[in-house]
């Protein structure tokens, strides 16, 4: 990702609440928020502008960040849009409410594999070269 962002000459801003070594490169900004449940979160949905690209996992802020016309792609290299982000939280919010009334419910996610990795950076790659 920060290789990507750097060939674009794009400025990257990484926050967290903390745990994260700082990045030395005059592109990569570090913001360390609060610590707190979603602090980091509502730091980027209070700052994130049209066009800014989001990389998460994190669908509920996705979808705010949709919501602000920035750009969200997902680990795995899958785009969340306007035109998606309503189905995709709803399943979101299904499975957490299957998983809250079933505590022996495994989570059918698996990792990254090497074609996630390729189709994430051809996706950032489009995203960076559009914004």
């Amino acid at each position: 990702m920060i290789t990507i962002a750097i060939r674009h000459d794009v400025s990257v801003v990484m926050v967290c609440n903390g745990g994260i070594r700082p990045y030395s490169h005059p592109l990569i900004t570090l913001k360390i928020v609060p610590s707190g449940p979603d602090e980091a979160d509502k730091w980027i949905a209070e700052t994130i502008t049209p066009n800014d690209v989001l990389i998460t996992s994190d669908i509920p802020l996705a979808a705010k960040a949709v919501e602000n016309d920035a750009i969200v792609i997902k680990p795995d290299g899958s785009c969340l849009t306007k035109d998606n982000i309503g189905n995709i939280l709803a399943s979101r919010d299904l499975m957490s409410d299957i998983r809250a009334a079933d505590p022996f419910h495994q989570s059918k996610s698996k990792p990254l594999s090497a074609t996630d990795k390729g189709q994430f950076n051809q996706a950032l790659d489009q995203a960076l070269t559009k914004s």
